[in-house]
């Protein structure tokens, strides 16, 4: 982000992470405003701070209390700083409570701790709020367990909750702003119009940000990291992420990139074969397969834990680029010094704490094969083009690269594949034919009712139990299959699809007609948080 953040001094937010798991949403709503923003860890010292020359400074929320010992905090003459140069500064939720704590206030545990939707309401006359559509009755999303009962000097309430509640508060005189619950998620309505209010109105700031910033930035980047004489490997998966990083490093290298599609065995229905036409026929990147499957598979026999599997997956993985970039040596005489990865953000978060925190202080809710660097024997280093970027960013990106809309629209498919969709030993029995039959009759369900392109992501999950059924007059003892569809904007937060009853029972219908080890059929109803979007 550095390249592109100097385009726009004086009209830059900075994002200050203490661990919330919405914290690079944060970032993700204020780009999505057309203002350019940068998400730092919350324990960087003032001076990267201010290097960034912001306009507005948003500390996130996150998991811990302002009262534990070792709790995140602001590095020392920060609202000096800030009140000195005119810098706004916006906390949300733990960040509310931080302001609050620093400047002499008081935080005390909740009495009624306060998660999910809730309604507040703005107080009139509030800088915060202003005096247009936004001073009424709203409902948002609160996430917290201590709450502001004393505030500094000089701070006032700007909204409460229903119960009484400080939802809100506010310091006009020294541009510093809390809110208690989150704005950037979609559970809270108007949160757009909010951030809104804080960026222009309060802040003032210009929105003259674009993704197309970010494309030519990111191509700049990636020919001054890969020399001219240096050769790269891309990690093609067949999903969305993979191929846009692809296009995006053969623009800026051309046929010095060399593609690798490795077939792990958990693959979807014909997946395989349908993603190297895509690749030769519509993409034109050169591409070569490796069938890997018998490796994967072995590797994988008898392990259920779900850590386990992607962690071996991830080992398998990086096997499989080190034996490919001994061929491309062997080919043009130069062995690949980089690897390309279509990681994203939402990987990233859910993998590993913010960047440059030690230990951090988020949670780790699942680590990504992608995610956690390479061997040092494989001396490659990551190139990863879309790391701090969301899917729809990514999809945006593809359309600038000129990359098919079918292609784009495709679901997201997990790195581990088929793996994290079944539960337990991805060898048991015909897990594996099984899953991959009732997902095909369920994507091509969706697609011929018109219901794929409304949809975030749709699956099928093999259950590990036996079911009591009646099938052709007799009983049977057969699987369970779970099916799942989520609506989402970026994958950080989900809810489930809510499809017509007859539709439901339809797929239900056709799965058990056409595959015999099936007889029974659940609907995932979980929304995320608190599932995630794969069962494992």
């Amino acid at each position: 982000m550095e390249q592109a953040v100097s385009k726009h001094r004086g009209n830059v937010v900075v994002v200050l992470d203490f661990g919330s798991q919405y914290t690079h949403l944060i970032t993700r709503r204020v780009r999505q405003l057309g203002v350019c923003s940068v998400c730092l860890p919350g324990t960087v010292p003032l001076p990267t701070i201010t290097s960034y020359a912001p306009s507005l400074v948003i500390l996130s929320g996150g998991p811990h209390s302002v009262h534990e010992p070792g709790s995140p905090s602001l590095p020392p003459s920060f609202f000096e700083y800030t009140a000195t140069h005119q810098i706004t500064v916006l906390g949300i939720c733990y960040g509310l409570q931080l302001i609050v704590k620093v400047l002499g206030g008081h935080v005390k545990p909740a009495v009624s701790q306060e998660y999910g939707r809730m309604d507040v309401l703005p107080l009139s006359g509030s800088r915060l709020f202003g005096d247009g559509p936004l001073c009424t009755r709203l409902s948002v999303w609160m996430s917290h367990g201590d709450e502001a009962v004393k505030l500094p000097d000089g701070f006032s309430i700007a909204c409460k909750s229903l119960q009484g509640g400080i939802a809100a508060i506010e310091n006009p005189s020294l541009g510093i702003y809390g809110l208690q619950f989150h704005p950037e998620v979609t559970h809270t309505a108007r949160g757009t119009e909010i951030l809104k209010q804080i960026l222009f109105n309060v802040s003032e700031i210009t929105a003259d940000w674009k993704l197309q910033d970010v494309l030519q930035e990111q191509l700049e980047i990636i020919k001054s990291t890969i020399g001219p004489s240096e050769h790269a490997i891309c990690a093609l998966s067949g999903g969305v992420d993979s191929t846009v990083a692809a296009t995006m490093v053969h623009k800026a290298i051309g046929d010095r990139l060399h593609c690798v599609f490795v077939d792990n065995g958990l693959l979807r229905f014909k997946e395989r074969e349908r993603v190297m036409s895509t690749f030769e026929t519509d993409l034109h990147l050169p591409v070569t397969c490796v069938d890997a499957s018998e490796k994967f598979l072995g590797k994988l026999k008898g392990v259920t834990d779900p850590e386990e599997k992607r962690k071996i997956i991830g080992r398998e993985f990086i096997n499989a680029f080190d034996e490919f970039s001994i061929e491309v040596e062997e080919k043009y005489g130069s062995r690949p010094s980089f690897l390309v990865q279509g990681t994203l953000y939402p990987d990233v978060i859910e993998s590993c704490p913010p960047p440059g925190t030690g230990k951090g202080h988020s949670h780790t809710i699942k680590s990504h094969h992608n995610v956690g660097g390479l061997p040092k024997e494989m001396q490659l280093k990551l190139v990863e083009p879309l790391r701090w970027l969301f899917k729809d960013e990514v999809r945006k990106l593809g359309e600038l690269l000129n990359v098919p809309q079918g292609f784009l629209k495709r679901h997201p498919f997990p790195g581990p594949g088929l793996a994290v969709r079944i539960l337990g030993d991805v060898t048991q029995g015909d897990a594996l034919e099984t899953v991959r039959q009732v997902d095909e009759i369920f994507i091509n369900s969706l697609r011929e009712a018109g219901l794929y392109d409304s949809i975030w992501q749709a699956f099928a999950v093999f259950l590990p139990v036996k079911t009591v059924g009646v099938q052709g007059d007799r009983r049977s003892h057969s699987n369970a299959v779970a099916l799942r569809a989520i609506t989402s904007e970026d994958g950080m937060t989900a809810d489930w699809y809510q499809f017509d009853s007859k539709f439901l029972a339809e797929v239900s219908a056709k799965i058990c007609n056409s595959v015999r080890s099936v007889n029974r059929i659940v609907y995932d109803i979980t929304s995320k948080p608190p599932a995630t979007v794969e069962w494992e």
